[in-house]
């Protein structure tokens, strides 16, 4: 039985390393949080994020807005976000009501505010190695999950299933600046386990359950699930973990890569604070 990857433990050392940040400050941060909609998934994921940031000395607001919301009004709360000097990072809760483009409110976010690190700037700095970005939260909570775990990427083969902006580009990227040798995959990709099978790192971010069979995975390898799909009353991952953990190291869902991207969600706000002293 090769190792599962929680996230539980990086995650811990990342909060500590918060905390330390946030006792230089003067003053408590505070984040805020726009949730539009009834999506079950997101109202409980918001609830653990006030649940961490709390914990670690983080003052939070809750925008909570109705289904039928318009875009335009939607919009103009950014923008009151963006000028208030209470605020210093905020984030749009994905998914919002199907009638909304998350992009394009996304766009609307001040980047020195942007924690989530969407915006186009935020991605465009990370490309170009600036380091006042905001790293999205979810690659850079890959990347540390892997280096808590002592994974070397340097030389390595790294195949990424998914090239979505929110995770496969954005972490097939901060592989490839940690001298990863990098092969993205997606839907287009004919015969997946020949990409596969060579990785010594294989991230799935495809949103497929089951799509990573354990015929597909080099032995050895670490393996880490990003994708989430709600099948019945169960949170599916991308990966067959049962089987999977029986030839290489991977991470579980839940309880994987979710408290990765908290912790680095409430490390980027608290990096918002100190840039703003």
């Amino acid at each position: 039985m090769y190792k599962s990857l929680t996230g539980k433990e990086p995650a811990a050392s990342i909060m500590e390393d918060t905390k330390k940040l946030l006792s230089k400050l003067k003053r408590k941060p505070r984040l805020a949080i726009v949730l539009a909609g009834n999506d079950p998934a997101s109202e409980v994921y918001v609830k653990k994020k006030i649940k961490r940031a709390d914990e670690v000395g983080i003052e939070t607001r809750l925008e909570k807005l109705p289904e039928n919301i318009s875009e335009k009004s939607l919009i103009d709360l950014v923008h009151k976000l963006n000028t208030d000097d209470s605020v210093d990072g905020f984030i749009v809760q994905y998914p919002l009501p199907k009638h909304i483009n998350y992009f394009t409110v996304v766009e609307t976010i001040d980047p020195k505010k942007d924690v989530d690190g969407w915006t186009s700037t935020n991605i465009g700095k990370m490309f170009l190695g600036f380091g006042d970005s905001f790293l999205p939260a979810t690659p850079i909570g890959v990347i540390r999950m892997l280096e808590f775990y002592g994974v070397d990427l340097v030389g390595k083969n790294a195949t990424v299933i998914g090239r979505g902006n929110v995770v496969g580009k954005p972490l097939a990227f901060l592989l490839l600046a940690r001298h990863a040798t990098v092969t993205i995959c997606h839907s287009k990709t004919k015969n997946l386990a020949e990409h596969t099978r060579t990785a010594d790192i294989l991230v799935s971010a495809a949103g497929v359950p089951g799509l990573v069979k354990a015929d597909m995975v080099k032995e050895g390898a670490f393996v880490i699930d990003v994708g989430t799909t709600r099948v019945g009353d169960r949170i599916r991952g991308d990966v067959d973990y049962e089987n999977v953990i029986k030839k290489a190291n991977c991470s579980p869902v839940p309880h994987g890569v979710g408290p990765m991207t908290i912790a680095m969600l409430l490390h980027n706000t608290v990096k918002a604070a100190k840039m703003r002293l």
